[in-house]
């Protein structure tokens, strides 16, 4: 028997989940569990999101099909139909997008009815089913291997050494290849997608229990103290990839394969509420809980629960920024320290994309307006801001750093990160989860603008409301087939002060429960039932520091407008001054939710806007706050620290800008195995295990000292550092100073320098250790009391 995901959480076998909150307790008219309204039963009416559907429908349909499956028909011995893309796609995750890309165009399909969506997911379909036969043993996949002589060659080769033992996984390397497993996890999606979204598809299934034999032999090999190393490597959420494929066909060996696809280090605390999440990587963490909800729903193993409970909650409350979006440099901090962690490395895409699929199981067990709450907050200011409303670009991460303008995909570049790919599924579907029903009920989550279609009841709804910028949403039957008395739930946010509900235009009688309102009447074709909210400004501090504050208006995060993206921003931090911060605002636009401040702002007053909608304007969403007399405090500290930095520049010989182009070159930069970044406004560079940065910088007669500047709250690393070949420093990172960029220095032997215009500088990591990164390289002179 066929039992899909949609299909079970809509049986009867359900399985026992922890115990209700009272307000979904039988006769509150909130259903014990829920289900959404198909997709393809929901059609978006002019809105941002609808807008953001069809710029992402024609990204869509700029991509080629054969040259994402380049790989695919390559490794199968087959002739490539066009030659492969760039970015991504040329690495050795090579592949991963064909599986977005097939999952993007089910769900436009749907979401649209685009038939060329459908034709293009029919045509890969049956050309990965021709891959998978060429193959002839199950095998099918586009990632690559580079060998240690940098030969790049099928990733295939890395299995039958996997088989016999030799495991060797860094995090995101698994023996030369790029998390192919997690690769793996998208395809499996994609061709699922396309069978709940566009139909029945007998060559979909093939596909993935052919690989799924090829992928269970592999795992067959290893004792289970071997697949623990193999799953060190990041595998997305190939664990859901088999619980789904058991849900299917209903073949038990889909079943055990999924439940030894598990994780001990990062899932066993979570089973047992444990938060050890500070230093994980963060995406690579929620497929994993996404998949082990999904076994919950098919075992009802109530650890499996447990633990994606605990992660939701965790994340969300002491792990989260104001947009909803997780995530520092792609790795999650200590619980509640939000605010040392405010960079343009912020809430990178794919864990938004991933926290709202598990938002949508946990609803579906048991329903509660706050899981919503989140829902909408991520959506609305994160995943709407996370495209570029022309052209379809999609950032990598959000950055919430004052200042920092936000980098897109190109139009028809060829950069093809994870978030282009999971951006492209999430512009595909921005109805799947406005309209509920359970237990004959009918629950509004999301004010989305839609009409949609409710097959068991006959009818045709019509949501009309210009929420987030108006306070209210009416919802109308235009026709109800099968009328009747059933409940109505409107959620009412938990930020609303309060909310008048109206049926047919006069005040209704309504019953409390689970963050909504519920209206249960008799109701007709032509009945239309309305909310008002009312969208107050207010401040919301972050989790961890009652002085780092955000301002919200209703569900919209707003945002300070500091200047046009392709400007500069150069200029102090501002900050909030003042005992009575909202009454400093003024209303400048209500339909745009846009306001602007008088006497509040240092050091200048500043007009707030829709953050999401800052797409090509530089903002600033966090602020420090300050009374008066902080203020004076805080100028005096400012100062001083100016002093010491005209100081150090007055005594400088030399000063390397790591991670600039420029600066590189004019010092002679070397390396292998090493990569520029920017981290909090700062460029620096890194060199990982067997590699290496090195450069020339000038000297001048007399005791010197070299000056490297580190984060402090690196993950534990140690490195070497050398000049001219002879070791002067070994210095390790461990959380040295938390929140705080930090310098160290290095006095340098006389003799080093001696009769020499220019040294060389060379860091080295240790094996298995990261050297930096290191934001920047100082020689000073020192002052006479330094050395001597």
């Amino acid at each position: 028997m066929l039992l899909g995901r949609r299909t079970f959480l809509m049986s009867s076998a359900t399985v026992p989940m922890l115990a209700l909150p009272a307000a979904a307790q039988p006769g509150s008219g909130l259903p014990t569990k829920a289900r959404p309204l198909p997709l393809s039963a929901v059609r978006l009416r002019p809105s941002d999101f609808a807008r953001a559907v069809e710029v992402n429908r024609a990204y869509l349909l700029r991509l080629s099909p054969d040259r994402l499956l380049h790989n695919f028909h390559k490794f199968a011995g087959m002739t490539p139909r066009a030659a492969v893309y760039g970015g991504w796609e040329s690495d050795t995750i090579a592949g991963h997008t064909l599986g977005h890309y097939l999952s993007a165009l089910a769900l436009t399909h749907a979401q649209t009815g685009c038939a060329e969506c459908k034709t293009r997911a029919g045509y890969i379909v049956a050309e990965l089913a021709k891959c998978q036969a060429a193959n002839g043993d199950g095998y099918v996949a586009g990632f690559t291997r580079k060998r240690k002589d940098g030969t790049v060659v099928d990733g295939k080769e890395i299995f039958p050494e996997i088989m016999r033992g030799d495991i060797r996984s860094a995090g995101f390397d698994l023996n030369g290849c790029w998390v192919p497993y997690y690769n793996w996890h998208k395809l499996y999606t994609g061709l699922f997608d396309v069978i709940d979204h566009i139909g029945s598809n007998d060559q979909a299934m093939a596909i993935a229990t052919g690989l799924g034999g090829y992928i269970d032999k592999v795992f067959a090999a290893l004792t289970d103290e071997q697949v623990q190393v193999m799953l060190a490597c990041e595998y997305g959420g190939l664990n859901e990839s088999f619980a789904e494929l058991h849900a299917r066909t209903g073949d038990a060996r889909w079943l055990r394969l999924a439940e030894r696809i598990y994780d001990k280090r990062n899932l066993d605390p979570l089973t047992q509420k444990r938060d050890q999440l500070a230093n994980f990587h963060a995406n690579t963490q929620v497929p994993k809980l996404i998949g082990l909800a999904r076994l919950h729903e098919i075992t009802g193993k109530p650890e499996q629960a447990t633990a994606a409970r605990f992660f939701f909650e965790q994340v969300t409350r002491h792990h989260s920024y104001v947009i909803g979006g997780n995530a520092d440099r792609e790795y999650f901090s200590e619980p509640d320290t939000i605010a040392q962690h405010i960079t343009e490395q912020t809430c990178e895409h794919c864990n938004t994309y991933n926290m709202l699929k598990l938002t949508r199981q946990l609803y579906g067990w048991q329903p509660d307006g706050a899981l919503f709450d989140y829902y909408e907050r991520a959506h609305l200011n994160h995943v709407m801001a996370q495209q570029e409303p022309v052209n379809g670009g999609f950032t990598y991460m959000t950055p919430l750093m004052t200042g920092t303008k936000r980098d897109y995909s190109a139009r028809d570049g060829e950069e093809f990160w994870c978030c282009v790919g999971t951006g492209m599924e999430s512009h595909a579907k921005h109805g799947e989860s406005i309209f509920w029903t359970g237990d004959d009920a009918l629950i509004v989550n999301l004010y989305i603008p839609a009409d949609a279609t409710w097959k068991e009841r006959g009818a045709t709804l019509g949501l009309e409301t210009a929420y987030p910028f108006a306070g209210e949403a009416t919802l109308t039957f235009a026709t109800l087939g099968k009328s009747g008395t059933f409940p109505v739930a409107l959620r009412v946010p938990g930020w609303a002060k309060a909310h008048e509900v109206f049926v047919n235009g006069k005040p209704a009688d309504t019953t409390q429960a689970g963050g909504y309102a519920i209206v249960t009447r008799r109701w007709k074709a032509g009945d239309a039932v309305t909310i008002r909210l009312p969208l107050d400004l207010r401040i919301e501090a972050t989790p961890g520091d009652a002085q780092t504050i955000a301002v919200l208006r209703g569900p919209l995060v707003l945002a300070a407008d500091l200047g046009r993206a392709d400007g500069e921003w150069d200029k102090a931090d501002p900050a909030m001054v003042g005992d009575d911060l909202l009454a400093a605002f003024a209303t400048v636009s209500a339909e745009e939710a846009q306001y602007a401040t008088k006497g509040l702002m240092r050091p200048a007053d500043l007009a707030f806007v829709p953050f999401y909608r800052q797409y090509d304007r530089r903002s600033a969403v966090y602020f420090k706050r300050f009374t008066d007399a902080q203020w004076k405090v805080e100028e005096t500290a400012f100062l001083a620290e100016q002093a010491r930095q005209k100081d150090l520049a007055a005594r400088s010989v030399d000063v390397m800008h790591l991670g600039e182009m420029q600066p590189e070159r004019d010092h002679g930069l070397t390396s292998e195995i090493s990569y520029p970044l920017v981290y909090r406004g700062r460029n620096g560079r890194d060199a990982r295990t067997g590699g290496f940065f090195e450069f020339t910088m000038a000297v001048k007669p007399g005791p010197l000292i070299l000056q490297a500047t580190y984060w402090g709250d690196e993950r534990q690393r140690s490195f070497d550092i050398l000049v001219d070949n002879q070791r002067v420093a070994t210095q390790t990172l461990d959380a040295d100073k938390p929140g705080a960029f930090f310098d160290v220095d290095y006095p340098l032997p006389l003799a080093l320098t001696k009769g020499k215009t220019r040294v060389k500088v060379r860091f080295v990591p240790h094996d298995r250790n990261s050297a930096g990164p290191v934001f920047g390289v100082r020689l000073f002179t020192a002052k006479p009391a330094t050395m001597t």
